[in-house]
């Protein structure tokens, strides 16, 4: 099992900037993939970015050039940086981490965008 703790959503105008953290309870080394999940109201649940242990990241198309996923190794944190924010990027997001077996999920941190 792996406690992730979010923080840093709030509220901001389009086109400013965001960063998000999530903070693990044991070595991010030590767990499979970590990713930063979204959910808006009346919407499915979306997988935004992710990172594996080896450091290979992934985005999803619509945050492509204006968010970007890292880490810090020594902190067992996951950052999610979110530029030029639109009111779309309007959610609930989740961190999540994957590990040999399981699946573990923070508890969200709200990032509204207005326009």
């Amino acid at each position: 099992q792996v406690q992730l703790v979010e923080s840093g959503g709030g509220l901001v105008q389009a086109g400013a900037s965001l960063r998000l953290s999530c903070a693990a309870s044991r070595s991010i080394f030590s767990i499979y993939a970590m990713h930063w999940y979204r959910q808006a109201p009346g919407k499915q649940r979306e997988l935004v970015a992710g990172i594996t242990s080896g450091g290979s990241t992934n985005y999803a198309d619509s945050v492509k050039g204006r968010f970007t996923i890292s880490r810090d190794s020594a902190k067992n944190t996951v950052y999610l940086q979110m530029g030029s924010l639109k009111p779309e990027d309007t959610a609930v997001y989740y961190c999540r981490a994957v590990t040999s077996d399981s699946v573990n999920w923070g508890q969200g941190t709200q990032v509204t965008v207005s326009s």
